[in-house]
């Protein structure tokens, strides 16, 4: 009968004693390069929700890209998009990057969102450049923020209007504003996410890594091939 009692003591000791709440990890920087997709050739042909895969020199651009960033940190995150050009560059820049496991993120999928030049928008209908919006939000809420506990790396291989949105929503600018931007075929773009929240913007499709004859998709590049050409003969 004595055990009564002090099971009533233990109970309550139990229930007045303090709740050690476990420690969160404190928010560290997060680095996020970004990478448009290399250079490909319209496929009527390709499949409506996949697109075609890259041209020769979209290959070239990618390895190069690759190349580049193998020189650097490894990433602790590398994302793709869904559609073809997109997978072929990250397939590509993986060569590169043996190590590397890519993720396909279905929001990462090309799309056009709202801008203030309709005459871009003018086949598009509210809906879809209203979901568009929706989904490259989705992407900033869950990848541009501050890492947890340590430094992170993330990598993502995408399109052109999704990085030039993105970066709007990093710079804190009006997001309509994305066309004032260009962005080439494999550049970089990169953002840096403080622990504390603060974005910066370090560099916007930056192309270096390319000779000027593998530079295209930015607006003033010219249009190239790397199929051999007819032989000039007398």
């Amino acid at each position: 009968m004595r055990l009564l009692p002090m099971l009533v003591v233990l109970f309550a000791s139990a229930v007045a004693a303090p709740v050690i709440a476990r420690a969160e990890a404190p928010p560290a920087l997060a680095e996020i390069v970004l990478v448009r997709h290399g250079h490909y050739d319209a496929d009527p042909k390709a499949d409506a929700r996949l697109g075609p895969g890259l041209s020769p020199i979209g290959v070239a651009q990618a390895r190069l890209a690759g190349a580049r960033l193998r020189g650097e940190a490894p990433f602790d995150t590398v994302l793709v998009s869904p559609m073809q050009r997109a997978r072929d560059t990250a397939a590509s820049i993986g060569l590169e990057m043996p190590d590397a496991r890519f993720a396909v993120v279905e929001d990462l999928r090309e799309c056009t969102p709202p801008t203030r030049r309709t005459e871009v928008t003018a086949e598009e209908t509210p809906e879809a450049l209203a979901a568009c919006k929706a989904q490259l939000d989705r992407i900033f809420a869950r990848y541009f923020k501050p890492a947890d506990g340590s430094d992170r790396r993330r990598l993502l291989v995408c399109h052109g209007n999704v990085i030039r949105y993105l970066v709007t929503r990093a710079l804190g600018v009006d997001g309509t504003a994305w066309l004032e931007m260009s962005v080439g075929h494999a550049s970089l773009t990169r953002i840096r996410v403080e622990a504390d929240g603060r974005y910066k913007v370090i560099a916007v499709g930056d192309v270096g890594h390319l000779a000027p004859t593998l530079r295209t998709g930015a607006s003033g590049d010219a249009v190239r091939s790397l199929a051999i050409p007819a032989l000039p003969e007398r």
